[in-house]
């Protein structure tokens, strides 16, 4: 990015959609994510601002980690390996299956977000981007700053500017919003009174919040459809997409998000609480962990998710929380790395 003392504007051509066409791009159209805010550094809000980025995330690990040792207190080993052994190999195949999905379905909403700056990369190109961004960047945590630098690097070879991989980036974080917001309002909304007395979510917060959380989903993609002007706040301006691409992102992302959250629900016992009860108990587990910036939500995301499930026995739910992390964050991580380093060993020697 690119920083100037008083203010910083930032330009990306990307390619206007025909309203009758099917994300098909005609002419060139301007997106600007404008001016920082004019904060002085040293201006005390800025001080404080800093500090409190800081310290929250501290607080609420140490938070997280009371509740886990609180709700796990005399939980063995052996019981947790036990459950995990009760998975069975049908269970753990399905884990890993899901988890590629997720990330094949994050490698859609790349592709479609990088046609939306105007760059329409092969679909092997996209998917390998998308796949080394999310699965460093959810281990690591502060996922739009890493995931965009790694896209950056990765894609500087195909003549994407740092600009187009911030907008890049902004679309992939919105496909994620969208989605998670739609599939937990979704969930609360849909899910019976009996099963969501199996959580410790009260029926009508649910019904208020799934309400809420579909409502702010759908409301993006009618504001794509009826804003074509730059949308401006805080000293910040951008053209939203058409509204076909918001409903992509829209779909894709529940998709993405369910696919998720399917990985912890099939390693739990059977019967322990019907999907649409647990996705949006999970919905508001992955909410707290991404609001916390701790890496990868560790800890909050758990400790969040055992308060809300209550009904479920802590050993289960503690391997299935071991289970997720392994298929959604350790595998992806360690290959993401190996490949990172091949690709800058590549490069080394080419250079």
């Amino acid at each position: 990015m690119a920083h100037a003392s008083d203010s910083t504007e930032i330009s990306v051509a990307v390619q206007k959609r025909d309203p009758h066409a099917k994300l098909k791009p005609t002419a060139p159209v301007e997106v600007k994510l404008a001016e920082a805010l004019p904060i002085d550094a040293a201006h005390p809000f800025a001080r404080l601002s800093r500090l409190a980025l800081r310290i929250v995330p501290l607080v609420l690990l140490v938070a997280a980690v009371f509740v886990l040792r609180r709700e796990f207190r005399g939980l063995s080993l052996h019981a947790v390996a036990a459950a995990m052994d009760r998975w069975g190999h049908a269970a753990i195949i399905g884990a890993l299956a899901l988890a590629v999905a997720s990330f094949i379905f994050m490698g859609v909403v790349e592709w479609l977000g990088l046609r939306w700056v105007g760059k329409t990369l092969p679909w092997g190109v996209a998917m390998a981007g998308s796949f080394l961004a999310n699965a460093i960047a959810h281990a690591i945590g502060a996922n739009l700053l890493v995931s965009g630098a790694l896209r950056a690097r990765l894609y500087d070879r195909y003549g994407v500017g740092l600009t187009q991989v911030a907008a890049a980036t902004l679309f992939a974080g919105m496909s994620f919003a969208v989605g998670i917001a739609a599939l937990g309002g979704g969930g609360l909304l849909l899910a019976t009174p009996k099963a969501l007395a199996a959580t410790a979510i009260p029926v009508s917060f649910a019904r208020v919040a799934g309400a809420l959380m579909v409502a702010g989903a759908l409301g993006y993609v009618v504001l794509c459809g009826v804003r074509r002007r730059p949308l401006s706040a805080f000293g910040r301006s951008l053209t939203l997409p058409s509204w076909r691409e918001a409903s992509a992102q829209l779909v894709i992302g529940v998709i993405d998000n369910g696919i998720a959250a399917a990985i912890i629900w099939i390693l739990l016992p059977p019967h322990s609480t019907t999907f649409p009860s647990f996705v949006g108990a999970y919905a508001v587990a992955c909410v707290a962990g991404l609001l916390s910036s701790v890496p990868g939500g560790a800890g909050v995301f758990e400790a969040a998710l055992s308060k809300l499930l209550p009904t479920v026995a802590v050993a289960p739910l503690a391997a299935a929380f071991l289970g997720y992390r392994l298929a959604y964050y350790l595998l992806p991580l360690v290959i993401a790395s190996l490949a990172l380093a091949g690709d800058t060993l590549l490069r080394v020697r080419k250079d």
